[in-house]
């Protein structure tokens, strides 16, 4: 295997500092999801991880709770709630500039998207996510870690974590034990799940969404990279979703995702990563996600997808978002439009993450994502070596 990226990166996460707590992903789960994932990994918790471990099981203990208060209080007015219109899905690879997408597309007053509460607690936001964020504001760090972008309880986040919380299996298990297998892979296209394991993954998803639009009404906008691979699943359950595809120049793809996972892992493990295997496990994702993609990318009705390059949405945001709501047929852009401008200035002058990567390495992301680049028109002589 070629030499992996220069650990040395420069740009905003150098300027990140380490916190002493941060809330982890695992600590919205319910008692039954919690013991779920721990009996699957054999509670093989690291020594210095027990303490992470004894918190998400008392809070587990909290989120059932809650939950059933919720389901008592406003259970038949989610199971009533009817998703009028049907989702837009924000699908691509990590690190491809999907929350930025994100970020902007929920601009629109007309638009809706599950936030990091909402995923944090995805068992009880309708009942208390107008609460506890504003009690707990001290918890939740006010940048990302990978990658120094804003972060609070209100912004949007990815729902494959609103997913893992409610007990649903999914791949993101492996960030609490990676030092285990990759956990669940079945569950990136879902094309291998028994029928009433698929059923009960649609079940689970449209409720979350019904949770949303009974807390926030307006169309659901969705960002997870797993959505990919899913293209026929999601069309099932929402014949009239858009899709907006966005891609990035894959020699800072690559080294950006492995920067994630081992930050995730480091974080939010509860073991110390040894990130065996994990260049592999980055290379085989990426290929099995545009496989999955371009068989069923025919699925999706004309006037319902879109695509954009992250280079270009971050040299004329305004220009490509104008492009955007054509190809999906959204309208409204000029009521969006100031505040596209005013969140594009408060933009100005963030600095992306640079790597260093071996020649060894960008030769080889060349032979393994080939067909990707030529696709997309990347070359290596538009990358800085």
């Amino acid at each position: 295997m070629p030499k992996g990226p220069d650990s040395r990166s420069s740009g905003s996460v150098g300027g990140s500092k380490d916190r002493f707590w941060i809330p982890r992903f695992w600590n919205g789960m319910g008692v039954r999801a919690y013991w779920r994932l721990m009996a699957e990994n054999r509670f093989a918790v690291a020594p210095h991880r027990l303490p992470m471990a004894a918190i998400s099981g008392g809070l587990s203990l909290i989120n059932s709770q809650l939950w059933a208060m919720q389901e008592i209080l406003l259970g038949r007015k989610i199971r009533r709630t009817r998703i009028e219109h049907h989702p837009i899905f924000i699908i691509g690879h990590w690190r491809s500039g999907t929350t930025l997408l994100h970020e902007l597309l929920v601009l629109d007053r007309r638009h809706t998207c599950p936030d990091n509460y909402s995923c944090f607690a995805p068992n009880h936001f309708v009942l208390t996510g107008r609460v506890l964020p504003r009690l707990l504001w001290f918890l939740m760090p006010s940048r990302r870690p990978m990658d120094n972008m804003k972060l609070g309880w209100y912004h949007p986040q990815e729902d494959e974590f609103a997913m893992c919380n409610m007990g649903v299996p999914s791949p993101y298990w492996t960030i609490a034990f990676p030092n285990r297998p990759p956990q669940h892979q079945e569950y990136f296209d879902l094309d291998a799940l028994l029928p009433d394991e698929l059923a009960h993954w649609k079940a689970r998803f449209t409720w979350f969404l019904q949770c949303l639009t009974a807390n926030s009404p307006g169309r659901v906008v969705l960002k997870s990279p797993p959505h990919t691979f899913r293209i026929k699943h999601l069309v099932d359950l929402f014949p009239d979703a858009r899709f907006v595809h966005i891609i990035r120049d894959p020699y800072v793809l690559f080294p950006s995702t492995m920067h994630l996972w081992r930050r995730l892992y480091r974080d939010h493990g509860f073991q110390s990563p040894r990130c065996e295997g994990l260049e592999e496990y980055v290379f085989e994702t990426f290929s099995r996600m545009y496989e999955a993609l371009d068989a069923q990318r025919g699925l999706i009705h004309p006037g319902r997808y879109s695509e954009v390059r992250y280079e270009d949405l971050v040299a004329d945001p305004v220009g490509q978002m104008r492009r955007v709501y054509e190809d999906l047929e959204l309208g409204g852009f000029d009521e969006v439009l100031p505040a596209l401008r005013e969140h594009t200035a408060a933009m100005a002058g963030y600095k992306t993450n640079r790597y260093e990567i071996s020649p060894e390495l960008r030769q080889e992301i060349g032979r393994r994502w080939g067909k990707f680049i030529e696709k997309y028109h990347y070359r290596p002589a538009e990358t800085e070596a």
